[in-house]
């Protein structure tokens, strides 16, 4: 059997009510008092009948995750608690299963969440719709294009962080599946005046930040951009930085979801150049200067600035230069030519940077729509998303709150409209009677504003064609004269002020009654912004850029294709796109999404009374809950109905067998409820006053309880006959385990007992065959004993004659020489290697051999000692004998002793007889060269070193030059009388001579050998074996040596040694020279 679903309803766990129309009593404070409930409780979705009241919680909430998803999933409108995804799925099931196309209208006023919520719309459609790569893409290009229009379309204001600063209608079409094809997206006026000029607290586009934070120092440099905010006079500085907001994160953003979208990199460079070129607009300043004729014209100050601009976009410097100093005018055949005051120059280059940022944006959602659009031409199934601007009423209103409202009243228009459409066809389609319901229609406040003759915006496009002198002041007049008469148009100079004691009226203002209430508009600087004029100079100068976007986005300033005709202004154009809007919309089905921003704060778990109070006015929301309720004010399919009330009636519960329709009758006449509170549709029941409904919930929910009591009786009375059963069968098999248990104890003792009577018996057997054999084995040992006792007493009789007194001392004899002869026959298979230093020697086996033991290792090591120096040449022996001098003379007492002990002694280092340098040096000295070796000789003056030859001969100490080979200096070894060095790891020595001897002129050598070691040694030998006297060498850290008359201290001490081993010498005075060493 398949699983049941649990099926929840709107009705079930509500906090407050979850359906306005519902609300009894209605009133605005009970209206109030319900939103803010929900809002306290995180319930931020609440349903006016189909329509959908969402409230900016500020803050994310975790209902939007992809198990809420699948949790409205193919669910009825109602049969879950209020959601966005509720309408979401409800639009896309009707435009799948009943090819209706749909659209989802946004409406609130700025920081409501509209944007958010068509991103929560797209989203939902997306993650229900099919599956695949080529849809994946679509839907992923269709997603990614929010965050690209975002960037260049929305900015912070002091109602939002991310305010829509233009109005947005995509089309998604889809296939008969309900998988999407692609999309079309409108855009509507681009608020361009921001671009320019920013209220106080509020930020330029987002795009302008995240260039200057995100992108890189080389891509910076190549649009001649600083990264420092204060560097450009259109970006506010008060606002700079948002709070949560990272731009250079978001800039990473917009520039991976261009390229998911279909950018190439050359494209999204040349916009990011058109953006940089606009930003760099604003630092272009002007000056007055006097021409001959009087007139005033005007100068660029800093031309650096214009130079950067005109390298961004490939415009002749001098053509864009002479464009923001003239102006030329054509008629017919005639060119006029004029100059431009700094004040004429200002209005220029804004209404250049902002004809150049709308244009760009208008050439990006082509562009977006080029890469979205549905690539196939069959039939296709739409949805719209409109996230258009809110009702807005500021402080100080303009021409383009009065654009926005006027198109708020436009879909307020259509939203009576449909909705009461809407209302009228399910009445009809049901079979029930139809009541007129009264209600506001905001046609004549539209009328007022759109009407071709008598119309604001008409009178407005007529003050601005009129020739002569036109001014917002002439356009006030106008109105006053017109619309003097309109109940919902007020002035100072109009009938319906006449009798009004409001002052706070100005006389540059006027006021419109909207369907939101009253606002008040300045007319200052409606005509400028209504004709959006550009010169045509800055169109040619525009087209004439080598940047082909810029040329792209200027086709008017082509010469070719010059137009006379004044273009169309801004107030038509955007009447006529409203139109098309408005007739687009008639076509499909709508959806309602209904925005409210709590506070204006922007923080969370804060609900503003009266902020709230004021949206729930102008939305109409109270007037829509009226017309739902002039009705009937709920409605429900039979098949609901019955299936949540069946329980109210023994005849439906637990089944109904028959039609749905025939159930809910019988169940409506057993509860008695007045047939004037009902009424039977064709498939729906309609119950007129909510507390009828009420009444149905509160008897629900009684017997709810009355079921669940008896659900728990009956379920207690199972529990506890299946748990009887359970025990009883649980003793039984408790039983029947105990009984196995104890046969098995009992034939355990059993066994174990037999097994001990058997053990008894067998160790009573084994005993007494132990004693029978123990007597056999007595016997026979007895036998054996009286023999060898027999036989002893004949071999002593026998040999009794032979033995002498000494016979002990023979036996001890005897006995030591068989241990002697044990013990060596052991040491010859114990015998330690042959290796002289090897120390291993076997342990004595007898105490009175301690010192046969101890000399016989002296011999043997002395044996093999000899043994091993048998082997050596007399080469080796010499080595070996400089090698023992060696170590009696410096072992213990200098340093570098250790490290010379596995150096060999080659004394000739520098093979003079086989250096052709050296030939020289070679038949100058007749003698054996005992060592020849380079050495550092140490100057006597400063402490310097320089290399010298140091050769030692048998009767000679020669030192040469290392280059020439030429001998320097010739000592007897006879006039060599000491060698001194320090006890420290260095190579430094000095050579002491006798007083008075030739040699000995100059005073005393110093030197420096890495071979100290091996050339004391051999000195030393050399000199005893020529003089037969020791040569004494002196090792300490401080001694006295003779330079020419002075007695001078060689003091060393810790330091480093900058070149490698030499030691660093340095004399301090006529007494003392310092040797640094490691």
């Amino acid at each position: 059997m398949a699983k049941m679903e649990v099926k929840t309803s709107l009705l079930d766990n509500m906090i407050g009510v979850g359906d306005m129309v519902l609300l009894e009593p209605l009133s605005e404070d009970s209206f109030i008092n319900n939103l803010k409930k929900r809002f306290d409780h995180s319930e931020i979705y609440t349903y006016i009948g189909s329509v959908v009241v969402s409230i900016n919680p500020y803050r994310p909430l975790p209902i939007y995750s992809p198990e809420k998803v699948e949790e409205y999933r193919n669910r009825n409108f109602y049969e879950l608690s209020p959601h966005i995804f509720a309408l979401s799925d409800e639009a896309y099931r009707s435009l799948r299963d009943q090819d209706k196309d749909q659209c989802i209208l946004i409406t609130g006023e700025s920081g409501a969440g509209k944007t958010e919520a068509s991103k929560l719309v797209m989203s939902y459609v997306a993650a229900v719709c099919g599956k695949g790569a080529e849809v994946n893409q679509v839907k992923e290009q269709l997603l990614q294009s929010n965050p690209v229009l975002e960037a260049f379309g929305n900015a912070k204001t002091v109602r939002n962080d991310n305010s829509s600063r233009f109005g947005k209608y995509m089309d998604i079409e889809f296939d008969f599946k309900g998988d999407p094809l692609g999309g079309v997206i409108s855009n509507y006026l681009l608020e361009k005046s921001r671009v320019v000029k920013q209220p106080r607290g509020e930020r330029n586009f987002h795009i302008f930040y995240q260039i200057l934070s995100g992108a890189s120092e080389d891509l910076l440099n190549k649009l001649k951009l600083e990264r420092d905010f204060s560097r450009y006079n259109y970006l506010s500085l008060d606002s700079s930085r948002v709070n949560g907001v990272d731009d250079a994160v978001n800039f990473r953003t917009v520039r991976n979801a261009m390229q998911i979208v279909g950018f190439m990199d050359h494209e999204t460079q040349s916009i990011l150049e058109v953006v940089a070129a606009v930003l760099k607009l604003g630092n272009i300043e002007f000056k007055p200067e006097s021409r001959v004729n009087g007139l005033d014209e005007s100068k660029i100050k800093d031309k650096n600035e214009l130079k950067e601009i005109c390298e961004l976009t490939g415009i002749d410097q001098s053509v864009l230069e002479r464009a923001f100093s003239f102006r030329t005018v054509e008629a017919k055949q005639e060119k006029v030519s004029t100059t431009l005051n700094v004040a004429q120059a200002y209005y220029a280059r804004d209404a250049l940077a902002k004809n150049l940022y709308s244009r760009l944006f208008s050439w990006l959602v082509t562009r977006i729509n080029e890469s979205i659009k549905a690539q196939t031409k069959v039939r296709k199934k739409v949805m719209g998303v409109l996230d258009i601007y809110g009702f807005e009423i500021f402080e100080d209103n303009s021409f383009e709150q009065f654009i926005i409202n006027y198109c708020n009243e436009k879909l307020q228009q259509i939203f009576i409209e449909l909705t009461l459409k809407e209302e009228q066809e399910e009445y009809i389609r049901e079979d029930i009677e139809w009541t007129h319901i009264e209600y506001f229609n905001n046609a004549i406040i539209c009328d007022l504003i759109e009407n071709n003759q008598t119309g604001i915006l008409a009178m407005l496009d007529e003050e601005c064609l009129r020739p002569g002198t036109v001014t917002d002041d002439t356009f006030l007049e106008k109105l006053n004269q017109i619309c003097a008469t309109h109940q919902h148009f007020e002035s100072r100079m109009s009938k319906c002020s006449r009798f009004l004691n409001d002052t706070s009226l100005p006389h540059s203002c006027f006021r419109i009654q909207h369907y939101a209430g009253k606002v008040m508009y300045q007319v200052e600087g409606f005509v400028d912004k209504n004709n959006d004029l550009l010169y045509r100079d800055l169109s040619q100068a525009m087209w004439k850029a080598n940047h082909s976007l810029i040329k792209a986005l200027f086709p008017e300033g082509n010469p070719a294709k010059i137009n006379l005709k004044r273009p169309p202004t801004a107030g038509s154009q955007f009447k006529a796109s409203v139109a098309t809007l408005m007739k687009n919309l008639q076509t499909k089905n709508p959806n309602y999404i209904r925005c409210i921003k709590p506070n204006d704060k922007k923080a969370a778990h804060i609900f503003s009374d009266a902020l709230v109070c004021h949206q729930v006015r102008y939305l109409g929301l109270l007037e829509n809950v009226r017309v739902r309720r002039a009705g009937y004010a709920f409605r429900q399919p039979y098949e609901l109905c019955l299936e949540r009330y069946k329980m109210l009636c023994k005849q439906t519960w637990p089944h109904w067998r028959g039609p749905a329709r025939s159930g809910v009758e019988v169940l409506f006449n057993e509860l008695e409820i007045p047939e004037e509170e009902y009424s039977f549709g064709r498939s729906k029941i309609f119950i007129r006053n909510p507390r009828t409904l009420f009444k149905l919930e509160d008897l629900r929910k009684q017997r709810l309880e009355d079921l669940a009591t008896l659900i728990q009786k009956i379920y207690r009375g199972w529990k506890c006959h299946t748990r009887f059963l359970l025990m009883k069968r649980s003793q039984i098999v408790i039983a029947s385990w105990y009984r196995r248990y104890a046969q098995q104890k009992k034939y355990q003792k059993i066994k174990s007992s037999s097994i001990v009577v058997q053990s008894y018996i067998r160790g009573w057997k084994a005993r007494k065959l132990l004693r029978e054999l123990k007597h056999q084995k007595r016997c026979k040992e007895a036998a054996t004993t009286i023999a060898a006792y027999w036989h002893g007493t004949q071999v002593r009789r026998e040999y009794r004659k032979f033995f002498r007194a000494n016979a002990g001392r023979k036996i001890y004899e005897f006995t030591l020489q068989k241990i002697m002869q044990k013990y060596f026959l052991e040491m010859k298979n114990k015998m330690p290697s042959l290796s002289p230093i090897d120390k291993n020697w076997p342990a004595r086996p007898y105490l009175f051999l301690d010192s046969t033991h101890k000399e016989l290792k002296r011999i043997f090591h002395l044996w093999r000692c000899k043994k091993y120096r048998d082997q050596f040449t007399d080469q080796q022996k010499l080595i070996y004998e400089e090698k023992l001098e060696a170590s009696e003379l410096f072992k213990d007492k200098k340093a570098l002793y250790p490290a010379s002990v596995g150096q060999p002694f080659h004394g000739a280092y520098l093979e003079i007889s086989k250096n052709p340098k050296y030939k020289k040096l070679k038949d100058a000295v007749e003698e054996k060269i005992i060592i020849a070796e380079v050495v550092n000789k140490i100057n006597r003056a400063n402490g310097k070193c320089a290399s010298r030859i140091f050769l030692l001969t048998k009767n000679n100490v020669l030192l040469a030059d290392q280059k020439s080979g030429h001998i320097k200096s010739e000592v007897p070894l006879g006039d060599v009388t000491k060698v001194s060095m320090s006890s420290q790891n260095d190579g430094f020595f000095a050579v002491h001579l006798k007083e008075g001897s030739g040699a000995a002129g100059k005073g005393d050598f110093l030197f420096s050998s890495d071979h100290l070691i091996e050339m004391a040694t051999k000195l030393y030998r050399t000199t005893l074996s020529q003089t037969k006297q020791k040569l004494n060498i002196e090792i300490s850290d401080e001694f006295l040596v003779q330079f020419r008359q002075d007695k001078v201290c060689v003091k060393f001490i810790q330091g480093n040694q900058k070149n490698g081993n030499i030691p660093t010498c340095k004399r301090k005075n006529n007494r003392l020279l310092e040797v640094a060493v490691p």
